[in-house]
């Protein structure tokens, strides 16, 4: 019973204190179950408390090597066990000395890849996709204008109520990770396509959600997901589409556009500024236009009176030494 309790103890008094959000708390339960399970397999009736550094060493090699997980995995089950462990000594169920992860060995850190992002065309061609000739094509349209204009997550997305869109003053408010609010600006162009909407679809509650299914239901953050793979599909771009996807191409277009790194940061709702300098990143495009303004450019053509026509030797005749 200790794996359950304990199991138990962590996700519903521990995280939930820490105000984790619910597909958090599932994926961390997840993933210590996926251990506890290949404890009974491996080790049999080991006790959370018996586990040794080398039993969690042979356990990344597993997920290594037989359920072939890649770096980002392995290094997320190892950052959930050690949580795990390190809370359960500091509720006094488990002595510091005994904990298997406080001399575990680092992890070597996941090289951070480059977002992909959607070209200005892409983008177009992504919004004029949806046909406004019906309520759910006009919801659609909103949905993906939204997620572009302003960077939300699919989870924002989908807990956005009525109350919290005033197209008036043109904003709306969003409530992020571990349960803070944010207020975002609306452009105008942004706030007519969700007018159109909201006068396709009706009154509704204040505390009803703004983007509903056809069923009259919230729309799911499954349901923004599925929306936005369906329309990335139906419009050509090219790439597998997601909200946070499209996250990035916000980030990104913002950044080009000179939106500062800090107010970045505020608009995507970020704690640290470290997650947001990801969007520092450079494209060829961008490489090859900072090419094209190096001054080397102007000062070759003032030389090009220099260059000689026609065919010329190789290099020219060294001179003899003591002729003439």
């Amino acid at each position: 019973m200790k794996w359950s309790c304990w199991i138990e103890l962590y996700i519903r008094t521990h995280c939930v204190a820490r105000g984790l959000r619910p597909l958090t708390l599932a994926a961390y339960e997840k993933t210590l179950q996926q251990f506890r399970d290949w404890v009974r397999v491996k080790l049999g009736d080991r006790e959370p408390d018996q586990i040794s550094v080398r039993d969690v060493l042979t356990y990344v090699q597993h997920l290594r090597e037989v359920r072939d997980n890649g770096d980002s995995a392995v290094n997320r089950a190892v950052v959930v066990l050690r949580r795990f462990y390190s809370a359960m000594v500091a509720m006094g169920h488990l002595e510091h000395r005994d904990n298997p992860l406080a001399s575990f060995p680092s992890i070597k850190a996941v090289p951070r890849k480059l977002p992909v992002t959607l070209s200005t065309d892409q983008v177009h061609r992504l919004l004029a996709e949806p046909k406004p000739d019906t309520v759910l094509g006009l919801r659609d349209r909103a949905l993906l204008a939204l997620l572009y204009g302003t960077g939300i997550r699919a989870s924002e997305c989908a807990s956005l109520r009525n109350a919290s869109v005033d197209l008036k003053q043109l904003t709306i408010t969003v409530q992020g990770k571990g349960g803070h609010e944010r207020t975002l600006p609306l452009n105008p162009e942004l706030a007519q396509v969700l007018q159109h909407y909201v006068e396709a679809r009706g009154p509704a509650l204040h505390n009803a959600p703004f983007f509903r299914s056809r069923f009259g239901r919230p729309l799911s953050r499954g349901g923004v997901y599925e929306r936005v793979r369906t329309w990335g599909q139906r419009s050509r771009i090219g790439i597998a589409l997601s909200p946070h996807r499209i996250r990035h191409t916000f980030a990104t277009h913002l950044m080009r556009a000179g939106v500062g790194l800090v107010t970045l940061r505020d608009l995507l709702g970020h704690r640290l500024i470290t997650s947001t300098q990801v969007y520092l990143h450079v494209t060829a495009d961008d490489l090859r236009a900072a090419a094209a303004r190096h001054p080397i450019s102007r000062l070759l053509d003032t030389v090009k009176h220099l260059l000689l026509p026609g065919t010329l030797p190789f290099q020219k005749a060294r001179p003899l030494y003591g002729s003439g």
